[in-house]
């Protein structure tokens, strides 16, 4: 049975409509109302600081550097999380001796705020990306580990054994029967550990760093420039999306067989 749902027209005009409400209320609100611009800028004010910052710059730094910038740090940290946590958390689903050497280690730094162990970071690494990347790395590693542990001992027992009985080596169970059913389940875990990593981008570009999108946001909250902070809060959450959906258009090519029985 396929049980993927896609948004009907109707859902789309839904969502549409949704934000039109939320835009039109923010400018009636900010107009309207008494509400200091610099504790909520109208839309034209902060569509006005876009275009400005889009023609110049913030601090000297193109727009499109600072997304460059932050999106480097991101799909590194991201990359180097998927290549490493994919296999450890299939070998400790599938392992129970390995995950009772790895999984400790993982639930252990996994609750702890990143803030908490980024100043030691960058005491051991330095202030250059590197420390970054590394807390980065640390906060989209969890969520695909996590996902991909869950994702093994979810397999159903009954496809194991059918493979076993039909001569089935142990590589050819876990390579032809465990992983591919652990696909949806290892996409599921990278969209939210892509979403961890993006929210942690703001932590990890709040010391020593001159460019990224989450440096933009800390050094205008120094100024109190609040239409910069809306500015690059907007351009976080849009990109943000588009990630998302890029992600979900991947899974939906390469994982065809995803909610069919």
């Amino acid at each position: 049975m396929n049980v993927k749902q896609s948004k009907n027209p109707f859902e789309v005009t839904l969502t549409l409509m949704t934000w039109l409400i939320v835009i039109v209320l923010w400018f009636i609100f900010t107009n309207v109302g008494e509400m200091s611009s610099l504790l909520l800028p109208s839309p034209q004010v902060v569509w006005q600081t876009f275009m400005n910052i889009v023609q110049n710059g913030y601090g000297n730094v193109s727009l499109w550097q600072h997304l460059s910038d932050s999106f480097v740090r991101l799909f590194w940290a991201v990359s180097l999380a998927f290549i490493t946590a994919v296999p450890l958390g299939l070998m400790s689903g599938y392992f129970s001796k390995f995950k009772a050497i790895v999984d400790s280690i993982v639930q252990f730094y996994r609750p702890i705020p990143p803030l908490a162990y980024y100043a030691l970071l960058i005491l051991w690494m330095g202030i250059d990306d590197g420390s970054k990347v590394t807390l980065l790395y640390l906060a989209a590693f969890a969520p695909i580990y996590i996902a991909c542990v869950a994702a093994v001992n979810s397999v159903s027992q009954d496809y194991i054994l059918s493979s076993k009985s039909l001569g089935a080596s142990q590589k050819d169970v876990f390579t032809k029967v465990v992983l591919p059913a652990c696909m949806p389940d290892i996409f599921t875990g990278l969209r939210t550990a892509m979403g961890f990593a993006y929210t942690t981008l703001v932590a990890a570009e709040m010391t020593a760093a001159t460019s990224g999108i989450g440096w933009m946001v800390i050094d205008a909250s120094r100024y109190l420039r609040s239409d910069v902070m809306f500015v690059g809060i907007i351009i976080m959450g849009i990109t943000g999306i588009i990630m998302d959906g890029g992600l979900l258009l991947l899974e939906n090519k390469l994982v065809f067989w995803k909610g069919k029985d």
